[in-house]
């Protein structure tokens, strides 16, 4: 999908335009006349649970690793106020819902237990001999072998 079309999450993931709302509010904060006159403040809004660019497995690993970014209803809600333009913020708002569900869809690696090698754990233990011969003859009574 191209831009226009689409937000790219990756490769793989692209969000249909038609699913994404944007709202233009006014944005608090210091910023003197300019502030009280310009809607500048971002909020987009994405349902993940009624997106057709989800699969199930997607679907539901979004709800589960954003479950405390999802509203009840479903919406994915992103609030840009960055920048002093309301065409920044909205694509600020865009980049950081991408890195987010890129973020949640990435299934980590799975960590494999593995166990030190003999010879690694025969020089550790050497290692502790010789410091503790050294300590043992630093000693006043210590027994001459």
């Amino acid at each position: 999908m191209s831009p226009a079309e689409g937000l790219s999450v990756d490769a793989g993931l692209s969000i249909p335009r038609s699913e994404l709302i944007y709202k233009a509010t006014r944005s608090g904060g210091p910023g003197g006349q300019h502030v009280n006159t310009s809607s500048t403040r971002i909020e987009l809004v994405w349902n993940v649970r009624r997106s057709r660019a989800l699969s199930d497995d997607e679907r539901d690993r979004l709800l589960d690793k954003l479950a405390t970014r999802i509203d009840d209803d479903g919406n994915l809600r992103i609030v840009a106020t960055a920048f002093r333009s309301q065409l920044r913020n909205r694509e600020d708002a865009g980049e950081r819902l991408a890195a987010l569900v890129r973020r949640a869809l990435a299934v980590p690696k799975v960590r494999r237990a593995t166990k030190p090698p003999r010879a690694a754990r025969e020089r550790r233990l050497e290692t502790k001999r010789k410091l503790s011969e050294k300590k043992r003859f630093r000693r006043p009574d210590h027994d001459d072998m």
